[in-house]
């Protein structure tokens, strides 16, 4: 687990790294040979980057 980022703009940087890895990742799946697992790692990544927006946007700028 890392530490708790507070900067405006470290979440940013933070969010545009996961949305580029989660480019990647998609990028990388061939759709004739995609998995239910595949899907569902994608679908968890989402959620993932969703839950963190909340979180930055409760958080204080510090």
């Amino acid at each position: 687990m890392g530490k708790a980022i507070y900067n405006k703009d470290d979440q940013m940087k933070y969010l545009k790294e996961r949305l580029t890895m989660f480019a990647e990742v998609l990028d990388s799946i061939d759709p004739d040979e995609a998995e239910l697992e595949d899907i569902d790692r994608l679908l968890a990544i989402i959620d993932e980057m969703e839950m963190k927006v909340e979180q930055f946007k409760k958080r204080p700028d510090q």
